[in-house]
């Protein structure tokens, strides 16, 4: 009998390598280009050190992570994919695996809405960019959604299609189409932060002093805990690389390198993003759209010229475009996964010819046509990070658990024995931001009293694992109700339990 290998456990094709878990997972960090321009404007100095605290807890969750994914290299999906096993020895393994379920099922909710997020952004760059006509607007949803323009949504919904197919493909094609989508927009943008810092006269310390919010703002606890709850969906994103080391060829060592070097880099911009913004611009972060932001931002230090918008343009249309690309990936292999574990439908867990979830991506790309119709990013971000949030949190609960219990288990990565208890910590921080401020997030971030609703709605989606659940659990009984029972094999001698050899004689 051929010998049972890790590849053919996962079912899905071992294809890349750090690099490219790496350059797949910058779709994460890319996500600063959205909410970068929305919590400077609406927390101003205040934004850096709000962003900075929850970047720095999400190198956390990466080095967590990183040990994780070396313990077991064949899980794929990312954070939800170790929920389940993390947990069995504190709850048992049936309560553990609908922790993980639950966990893969809100990692979905979390990071498919970064496809229509993107590609709204990317559609209205687009328009800007080329003079191409809004023509008629569209309005659904109600008070969930916002106005969008009808050119929008047919870039967007045509965009998700042509991205859809380097995904189908396989892991391998992804990983490349990743590299020079990350190289083209990720380059530029990090040069674009480092400038003011080398540049004379361009980044006032004064405009960041003290770290003040924006004039006539009370920076109180509800303020400050509500605008975190939209910021921790973006800025611990660089997690996702998580997602495709199971597809990496030698898997703890790739697992180490990538979430490493992920979390490092992540870091690095997320806080000098921010802080390079105020420093430049101070009172005159007055639009909340980021291009003209990063336009603003170039021009108060290039000067004026119409090529500005498009040295910034281009390559914030390419980062989101790789954030979209993930987006589809990535959570296509969270659901299989789960599918995997029998927690959700087997239709999520069907693997095409070129080893990818294919289905489940497909999926996914109909589900961000649906949101896309939300018409506003910062919607969508409140109900995304209900579930998002809750599935990071539980995966440091997770990694505290499997480390205090099984403190001997065999780990070729392993972190110091503190980490556990900063593990352990941000997750109950984290629990303060998700109820508190998402409750209050919606009134606060979105518009004043437009209720918890948003977040009532990511709950809502949360709760649909248990009738997907169950369907998996009458599909798996219809399954074997038409195949019948199975029929009994002759165990030959030389298989023969040593017991029965041993009476024989």
């Amino acid at each position: 009998m051929a010998a049972v290998t890790p590849e053919t456990q996962s079912g899905l094709q071992k294809g890349t390598n750090w690099w490219g878990a790496f350059v797949i997972g910058l779709a994460g960090t890319i996500l600063v280009t959205g909410i970068a321009p929305y919590a400077v404007q609406g927390m101003g100095a205040t934004a850096i050190w709000a962003i900075g605290i929850n970047t720095m807890f999400g190198l956390v969750l990466c080095l967590c992570l990183a040990e994780l994914a070396c313990m077991w290299p064949d899980r794929t999906g990312g954070i939800p994919s170790y929920t389940a096993a993390s947990f069995e020895p504190l709850v048992g393994k049936t309560a553990a695996r609908h922790l993980g379920g639950l966990s893969g099922w809100s990692y979905w909710l979390g990071w498919f809405p970064v496809a229509p997020i993107n590609m709204i952004l990317m559609s209205a760059y687009l328009s800007s960019l080329f003079g191409i006509p809004q023509g008629g607007t569209v309005h659904l949803f109600g008070s969930f959604g916002a106005p969008i323009s009808t050119t929008v949504l047919a870039i967007s919904f045509i965009a998700l299609l042509v991205i859809y197919i380097p995904c189908y493909f396989g892991v391998k094609l992804g990983a490349g189409f990743a590299t020079v989508l990350g190289i083209a927009s990720m380059v530029p943008l990090t040069l674009l932060i480092l400038l003011p810092l080398f540049k004379t006269g361009s980044f006032h310390w004064s405009n960041v002093a003290g770290f003040h919010a924006p004039k006539g703002v009370d920076a109180n606890f509800t303020f400050i805990i509500a605008w975190m709850f939209p910021i921790t969906w973006s800025v611990i994103a660089m997690e996702a690389a998580a997602c495709y080391v199971g597809e990496c060829r030698n898997g703890p060592r790739d697992a180490k390198i990538a979430m490493t070097a992920e979390g490092i880099y992540g870091m690095l911009i997320y806080i000098l993003t921010p802080l390079v913004f105020v420093g430049v611009l101070g009172a005159a972060l007055t639009t909340s759209d980021p291009l003209t932001l990063y336009t603003d931002f170039s021009s108060a230090i290039f000067g004026h010229g119409s090529w500005i918008k498009w040295f910034i343009g281009l390559p914030l249309i390419l980062a989101l475009l790789l954030s979209v690309l993930n987006a589809i990936m990535g959570t296509g292999r969270s659901l299989y996964q789960a599918s995997e574990d029998g927690m959700l439908p087997r239709w999520f867990g069907r693997v095409n010819t070129h080893g990818v979830p294919a289905r489940a991506m497909a999926f996914n790309v109909v589900a961000s046509m649906i949101v896309v119709l939300f018409g506003s990013p910062v919607r969508i971000y409140i109900f995304s990070n209900a579930g998002y949030l809750f599935a990071c949190a539980m995966s440091l609960a997770g990694y505290f658990v499997y480390r205090q219990l099984r403190p001997a288990a065999e780990r070729p990565l392993r972190l110091f024995g503190w980490v556990r208890f900063l593990a352990l910590a941000i997750f109950l921080f984290w629990a303060v931001v998700y109820f508190y401020g998402g409750w209050n997030a919606p009134n606060i971030v979105v518009a004043p009293n437009s209720g918890p609703l948003l977040f009532i709605l990511g709950l809502v989606i949360m709760a649909f694992y248990f009738p997907l659940y169950f369907w998996r659990k009458y599909d798996v009984g219809q399954y074997l109700t038409r195949r019948g029972p199975a029929v009994p094999q002759p165990v030959p001698a030389t298989q023969a339990a040593p017991e029965m050899a041993e009476e024989e004689s």
